[in-house]
């Protein structure tokens, strides 16, 4: 009878655990932008004067090109195999300008009190969390055309009642050796520099309340201290459209906000980013994902913990690929990466097994395997792909390819770059999946969504090729659900996450009660 007791006991633990992770209790949900979506559009035309006729198209060469260019800029050599790195714009071309600068995707956040919006970068690669700040050089936000939509602000620490300083002595100030005199009464300095060119952000550190709500239908809104850069002086792209509002660094190191959140009490210690086949994007704090959903662990440095995973087979139509390799997933970069002989095996037995015409080399397209569209759009059937993780988890490829369309011609390509070091899992293989960075578990995981929870159906076969379909990386504006109207603060924290994990704390009741008896 014990025995059956203690069994009992476990399971119950068990469950109890699972149920925990996977419960999405206290997450919190922000709406991603596109670099290319209207309201960034707008900020970036009015930061560079610059008109809608100076954006690409939609589904243009142009367009990809300018990508292309992008994540080449943010990984410098890494990603380019021939040697040119642009870092520089001695031409002053401010169309050249906007095409290779700023990040990917963009959200908006509330800090201090009362709350100030900054519309910030997203990014996988840094860890800091910054705003300009009683900027002594900053990118100038006034007078812009988004102004009339959103203001985007400059934080003031005099202008928040709950600011406070990092002093010196504080366990977040890693700059302690530039600290003058006293440790407990001089302010933290922070100097943060980032891979593109003369790009760097310098000030000192503060806390302050972010204001975050709920995702559920009650929308609660929780006021969190989180730790972050008042950014006095930047410079390189930061002072053109890279990040004029700020950065919100999403890595491992402990003064990020997904680390201070979990480390609070606030959420689970993992975070979601999930591509909409239309161009739709959310980020969610504290989501754990599915217990049904796909992992594959994570290859930790501990010097430099990134977003690191394994591939230990590939997959393209009726192929089978035994290639292993290590990859970053990298939301922030559009398009994916490969070095060889991975970029070849691959690249080759998708040529192999495409039924259309190879189109000419066309040195504006960064794709090196493009073909002609059949005139008959159901004709053009491209092999399916898909990646098995270490772990054997299948990672399907929605949309492997990019479609072209120009005034004379339409053209789909392979969206698979070769790479000169690194390999990157972009965004354009992301597309059709919420991923979940779990930092407890040390998990990359995936489940199909088209970010609003609802199921997408797959084929594993070979797909029929429209045209008129959304490409991946085509992220527009966002229409996502109609949100919770904002809401009296409890002005409690702690009231707050007492109700976020009302779940956990009658499970605890529920296990004393059977030990009890």
């Amino acid at each position: 009878m014990q025995s059956l007791f203690i069994i009992f006991i476990l399971s119950l633990s068990i469950w109890a655990n699972n149920l925990l992770q996977h419960s999405n209790a206290c997450v919190f949900t922000l709406k991603m932008h596109h670099r290319f979506s209207d309201p960034v559009k707008k900020w970036s035309e009015g930061i560079n004067k610059l008109s809608a006729g100076d954006f690409p198209a939609k589904g243009s060469v142009e367009y990809y090109s300018q990508l292309a260019d992008h994540d080449k800029i943010f990984r410098g050599r890494r990603l380019s195999d021939s040697g040119e790195q642009h870092l520089t714009f001695s031409d002053g071309n401010s169309s050249f300008r906007i095409s290779s600068l700023g990040f990917l995707h963009y959200t908006t956040v509330s800090l201090g009190t009362p709350g100030q919006k900054f519309m910030v970068a997203l990014d996988t690669g840094s860890d800091l969390f910054w705003v300009p700040c009683d900027c002594s050089r900053c990118a100038s936000i006034d007078n812009t055309a988004y102004s009339s939509e959103f203001k985007m602000s400059i934080y003031s620490p005099t202008g928040s009642s709950t600011s406070k300083k990092i002093t010196c002595n504080h366990s977040m100030c890693t700059h302690r050796h530039a600290c003058p005199g006293s440790e407990a009464i001089n302010t933290c300095p922070y100097s943060v520099s980032y891979v593109s060119s003369q790009t760097s952000t310098s000030g000192i550190l503060m806390e302050d309340l972010l204001h975050l709500e709920t995702e559920d239908s009650n929308g609660e809104i929780i006021d969190a201290f989180v730790t972050f850069g008042c950014g006095q002086v930047q410079s390189g792209s930061f002072l053109d459209i890279a990040a004029p509002n700020g950065l919100f660094g999403l890595g491992f190191e402990k003064i990020s906000v997904p680390s201070i959140l979990s480390r609070e009490g606030y959420t689970a210690d993992s975070f979601s980013m999930c591509f909409g086949h239309d161009g739709t994007g959310r980020i969610s704090f504290g989501d754990k994902g599915s217990l049904d959903q796909e992992v594959t662990p994570f290859n930790l440095d501990s010097s430099h913990p990134t977003y690191n995973i394994t591939v230990t087979q590939l997959r393209v139509g009726s192929s089978l690929i035994d290639s292993c390799f290590m990859a970053l997933f990298d939301s922030g970069t559009s398009f994916t990466y490969l070095v060889d002989p991975h970029y070849t095996r691959l690249t080759q037995r998708f040529h192999a097994q495409t039924k259309d015409s190879r189109h000419p080399t066309d040195q504006r397209i960064p794709f090196e395997y493009c073909y002609d569209m059949s005139p008959n759009a159901n004709t053009s059937l491209i092999p399916s792909m898909s990646l098995t993780m270490k772990g054997e988890g299948q990672f399907f490829i929605y949309d492997p390819v990019i479609v072209i369309s120009t005034n004379r011609e339409v053209v789909y390509c392979l969206a698979v770059i070769r790479s000169a070091e690194l390999n990157i899992i972009g965004q354009n293989f992301m597309t059709g999946y919420r991923i979940v960075f779990d930092r407890e578990e040390l998990v990359l995981g995936w489940k199909k969504s088209d970010c609003y929870d609802m199921e997408i159906s797959s084929d594993s076969r070979s797909t029929p090729l429209n045209p008129n379909n959304v490409p991946p990386a085509v992220a527009a504006g966002l229409q996502g659900r109609t949100q919770n109207t904002a809401r009296t603060n409890t002005g409690s924290p702690f009231y707050s996450k007492h109700s976020c994990y009302l779940t956990q704390t009658c499970l605890w009741f529920l296990f004393l009660f059977f030990l009890s008896l």
